[in-house]
């Protein structure tokens, strides 16, 4: 890697870098993150976006699904993530019931996540029926990121994860809905769940950036879950996933070793001991020794 490369991948991504990217057709990285340390690494690796999702309900919290998870757990996690992330662009996924209400309650909500999160971004799921929602946050000078297809806030109505856009109906209403919200001024939205067919053209039409989770590869760019490419998800992983590492193995393997290693003495040893220095030692000697003589 050159030294230009690698000034390149510290310059801050930024609204204007991700339109760039797509009118370059360079692909854009995105990867989630729920603390400070996952957020350095991955900051650190190059990642583009760091989206702090509602999957943490699931992947941190263990829950069954991303319904439960509250706002102040999703601010909590966007602080710590904010303070590891110096490259990569921020987004702030808003939890279930955090918008579905009011577009006062939505705006209100938003600006949390910008103004105490450190968020330069949030994410809301559905397409035409959140337009007011989306012109109401750009109004406020609050970046919004789209989410469409397979939205897991919906994970009722929809009856299950199950792929969208599969019937002439389904697809014309996903058109409808990347249309809609790439004229309310979104900066990217994510398509998820979709047939590549669909995302392509979606991607060609719009002209925010589409970051495909289950969409095929003709997306601007591509995000998955954390957990799921170093296998720390303890489920079978969908379809699109790739896992990349065995972290839980790693994990694992490092917990037993520290368990066996107790258990047999060998840990700490000596050289993991803090020790007296050899004044106070011999002093210390001394007064044991005349302890013992006054016994006598």
């Amino acid at each position: 890697m050159s030294i230009t490369s690698i000034g390149e991948n510290r310059h801050k991504v930024t609204i204007a870098t991700l339109a760039e990217k797509k009118s370059r057709r360079e692909p854009i990285t995105c990867l989630t993150a729920y603390d400070y340390a996952t957020a350095r690494l991955v900051d650190e690796a190059g990642i583009d976006m760091i989206l702090v999702g509602d999957s943490l309900a699931q992947v941190v919290l263990g829950y069954d699904s991303t319904l439960p998870v509250t706002m102040e757990e999703m601010l909590h996690h966007t602080r710590a993530v904010r303070r590891a992330v110096k490259r990569a662009f921020l987004i702030a996924d808003m939890p279930y019931a955090s918008y579905h209400v009011t577009a006062e309650e939505a705006v209100r909500n938003a600006t949390q996540f910008i103004k105490y999160g450190g968020a330069e971004a949030v994410k809301l799921e559905g397409g035409e029926k959140r337009i007011e929602i989306v012109h109401r946050l750009v109004d406020a000078e609050i970046p919004v990121m789209g989410h469409i297809g397979l939205t897991p806030q919906s994970v009722n109505a929809m009856g299950g994860y199950k792929v969208q856009g599969k019937t002439l109906k389904a697809i014309e209403q996903l058109m409808r809905d990347a249309v809609a919200l790439d004229e309310a001024g979104v900066c990217a939205m994510v398509l998820e769940g979709i047939p590549r067919e669909v995302a392509a053209m979606i991607t060609s039409e719009v002209e925010a950036p589409t970051i495909g989770i289950g969409a095929g590869p003709d997306c601007d760019g591509q995000v998955l879950v954390f957990h799921d490419i170093v296998n720390l998800t303890f489920a079978p992983p969908a379809k699109f996933v790739r896992r990349y590492a065995d972290a839980a193995e790693l994990i694992t393997g490092a917990v037993k070793a520290f368990r066996d290693d107790v258990k047999s003495g060998s840990y700490p040893s000596d050289a993991e001991s803090y020790h007296l220095p050899k004044e106070a030692q011999a002093t210390l000697e001394m007064i044991q020794q005349r302890k013992v003589a006054m016994r006598k």
